[in-house]
This record gives C-alpha cells, sequence and structure tokens, in this order.
C-alpha cells in the first residue's frame, strides 16, 4: 500500500519548524528519522496532509555534557548514541538501551527524541526516561519550555507535546560516581517489540544504602510505568534479597498487560518483576557490590 499524497518541507531551523506546524495545525508531522511515522503512512495508519523534515537542521545534531545533563539534539540518531564513548562509560542505563533498540538498520536512523514523542507503550526509551530522571525541552512560537519524563508521557501514543510545538531537546541527568543502572529486556527475536522490559537506576550513599532508585517498567501496560512505590522501598535502605522480592512484587503488581503471541497476560505479569530483580542484581554489580543475604 502506498502513502496517502502530502505536501513536503524542509526546515532549517527549530524557529523554521515551528512556524511551518503552527501554520499546519494537526495536519502537520515532524519528519526525523521516521522508522515510526513512515510505515505507519504506508498502511494509512498516519495521514499527514503536511510532513516537516527536520534532518537539514545541522545544528540539532549534538550530544553534549553541561550543566549536570547529557544534552542530546533533536536529529541524534539511535547508533549515534550506541558508539559514542562517553555515553559508555558515564551513562550506563544510555548505553543499555541504545544497544538493544529495534535492529541496527533502524537505530541507523532512528532518533532518541522521535521515539520519545512516539511514545510506544512498548517503546524502550521511554521506561529509561522514567527511570533516569530525564526531561524534554519543548518549543514554540513563544519560546521553549522543560517537562520532566512524569508530565511528558500522558497516554499511549501521546504526550505533553502540542499542536504548533515539537520536541528539541532530550535532557539526561549526569548519574554520580555512585550510580549502577541495567535494562533488562525480553524479545521473540531480534528488532521485535519487547515481551517485557524493566530500566533500574540506583544511586549508593558511601554505606551502599540507596539514595535515590528509578524503577520503570514497558510493554505491559498502556504506557511506560514508573514503580514509585518500588522507588520508596528502596530509598534509604540495604539491598537485601528480601528487599528485591518485594520490589519485584511490587513491578508485577503495578503491571497491567493484555495477553497477545508474546505471551500470557500472568506470564508478562511474572517476567516483568524477574526483569526488575536481575535489573538491581546488575546495577549493584557494576558498582563493585553483591546483594546482601
Amino acid at each position: 500500500m502506498f502513502p496517502a499524497s502530502f505536501d513536503y518541507y524542509r526546515a532549517n531551523s527549530p524557529e523554521e519548524a515551528v512556524a511551518l506546524l503552527a501554520e499546519h495545525g494537526s495536519d502537520a508531522r515532524i519528519l526525523a528519522g521516521g522508522q515510526s511515522l513512515i510505515p505507519a503512512m504506508r498502511y494509512r495508519l498516519a495521514q499527514p496532509a503536511v510532513l516537516v523534515d527536520i534532518n537539514t537542521m545541522k545544528d540539532s545534531n549534538y550530544i553534549i555534557q553541561d550543566n549536570g545533563h547529557l544534552r542530546i539534539g533533536s536529529t541524534v540518531r539511535d547508533t549515534d548514541l550506541e558508539f559514542s564513548e562517553l555515553i559508555r562509560s558515564k551513562f550506563q542505563l544510555m548505553s543499555d538501551v541504545s544497544n538493544v533498540v529495534a535492529d541496527p538498520i533502524v537505530r541507523f536512523r532512528g532518533t532518541l527524541v522521535g521515539s520519545l514523542c512516539h511514545n510506544d507503550p512498548s517503546g524502550d526509551w521511554t521506561a529509561a526516561m522514567l527511570a533516569a530522571r530525564a526531561s524534554m525541552v519543548i518549543q514554540n512560537g513563544q519560546g521553549k519550555r522543560t517537562l520532566s519524563a512524569d508530565d511528558f508521557i500522558v497516554d499511549s501514543f501521546t504526550t505533553a507535546v502540542e499542536e504548533g510545538e515539537m520536541a528539541v531537546e532530550a535532557l539526561w541527568p549526569t548519574p554520580s560516581a555512585r550510580t549502577g543502572a541495567s535494562y533488562q529486556k525480553i524479545e521473540r527475536k531480534v528488532g521485535d517489540y519487547a515481551t517485557a522490559a524493566a530500566a533500574v537506576q540506583l544511586e549508593l550513599n558511601e554505606d551502599n544504602s540507596v539514595k535515590e532508585a528509578g524503577i520503570a517498567i514497558t510493554a505491559v501496560s498502556y504506557v511506560a510505568l514508573r514503580v514509585a512505590e518500588a522507588e520508596k522501598l528502596l530509598r534509604g535502605q540495604k539491598i537485601s534479597r528480601e528487599l528485591i522480592k518485594a520490589v519485584a512484587a511490587e513491578a508485577s503488581a503495578i503491571a497491567d498487560p493484555t495477553s497477545d503471541g508474546r505471551g500470557s497476560a500472568e506470564y508478562k505479569k511474572e517476567v516483568v518483576g524477574v526483569l526488575v530483580a536481575r535489573g538491581i542484581v546488575q546495577s549493584l554489580e557494576r558498582l563493585g557490590l553483591k546483594v546482601e543475604a
């Protein structure tokens, strides 16, 4: 099947892109990597009347560590993140995710900001965004605003980006030296959507108790979920096997998956708890620690 007809524009700056979005309203869509949009257009699940191509916005292709954050521009590809030495050395959760998003062909074109804006309920980046306490910078005709992950993610395939706006930058907090992280994912084959996945990021105090915790799960509800009760259980505690079991149980309890070809709802609820537990163990191991008995 071929896409429905559409008008095509190139934007050379965020200001130009925002102006085009304001002019054409809900009929316009941003084209960055296009790894979700183009297939949807091909099958006419999406029929935008206007495409605003931002790939010529050279000033938007950057990965910069600045003022306690990693700033990632709107045209940065997944593969740029995958092979970044900065990310490999300092941003373990982001590094883990960048290795397992879709497949290498998709990663070559897909963008982090585009994936977050697409907000697929089975997406990898949204769970990582929640666990890492990342945020998104959104631009419109009046200026910019910054939203936390919790405020940015609204519903399935829906974010807080409004008509006439575009997301221009993701902000990822720089982890401290006492931070360990892990992304755990089960999929049927390389490139498939996750059956279930979990993002874990733990910052420890000097006595190895948990200073801050980020736990999020994906592919097990209508949207990626922060497991807030599990985070509360971890804060201020030294991690033991019993605590990990309690945290895993919270993840399984909050999950609300549907049965499909990837597994039954019961299986997904069980396995997402296992993935959270594995994520905690690996996060500690990456800090040179073992779980207490």
